[in-house]
């Protein structure tokens, strides 16, 4: 079985090289004879060393010019050649258990992709209950959050990818889809619960409670107009780092 793992990356060298070592671990440690993986890093017009990094890393490194998520992890997947793909965010920090379970997962042949619970480590009160409210949410109704989403390529590629019509939250859709397209081949779309996705709590820091609650609640009370406008989702394209 061969593993893309796919990281979109938008000036990230302070956290890519802590991404890149932790798949590099996780892959030593879940090596077994037929499984290899290919680590590919999405540069989203980066005007940092974020693609150097990468190179020096060893990961092989393609160009995204616009500036959108969900392209960047589409322009991935393009040049992929898993039968599964892997999307993890380049501020994230992937777990060999976790690995384990997603490789197991995909050894028992019953699932069309998961996504994960994640943690963020030194959170205020406030952020740690409302990523406890998300993590109900996303195990209930099998929503990946967007920090993780693995799936097998074929389904990917059938439902379309990620929707570039969406700048955040392309990852619901997604697992939708993918959820819609495995029940009409008796697999399901799961999230795993227990070895959590480390990932970074640097939008609480670099953020107000304010500016965070006030883009959630701009988002829920029009969520098509602001999710198809840039400029109407500054925490996720400001370009605060």
């Amino acid at each position: 079985m061969h593993l893309s793992i796919i990281i979109p990356a938008f000036n990230e060298e302070r956290l890519i090289g802590q991404c890149l070592q932790s798949i590099s671990t996780s892959l030593a440690q879940n090596y077994k004879p037929g499984f290899s993986a290919e680590v590919i890093v999405v540069d989203n017009n980066s005007t940092d060393n974020t693609s150097d990094l990468a190179r020096q890393a060893g990961a092989k490194v393609v160009f995204e010019p616009v500036n959108q998520i969900g392209r960047a992890r589409n322009a991935g997947a393009a040049v992929a050649t898993g039968e599964w793909l892997l999307f993890i965010d380049a501020d994230s920090k992937l777990n060999s258990g976790l690995l384990a379970d997603i490789l197991h997962l995909i050894e028992e042949g019953k699932s069309v992709g998961c996504g994960s619970k994640i943690e963020m480590k030194g959170l205020p009160w406030w952020a740690n209950s409302t990523l406890q409210l998300w993590t109900a949410v996303s195990v209930s109704c099998r929503w990946a959050a967007g920090a993780l989403v693995v799936c097998r390529s074929d389904a990917f590629r059938d439902v379309g990818g990620f929707n570039q019509e969406l700048y955040a939250a392309d990852e619901i859709t997604l697992s939708q889809e993918l959820a819609k397209w495995g029940r009409e081949r008796g697999l399901e779309f799961i999230i795993l619960t227990k070895h959590p996705l480390e990932t970074s709590s640097r939008k609480v820091l670099l953020y107000s409670a304010p500016e965070i609650f006030g883009q959630i609640f701009r988002v829920l009370l029009s969520p098509r107009s602001s999710l198809q406008d840039k400029s109407k989702l500054p925490i996720w394209y400001d370009g605060r780092r």
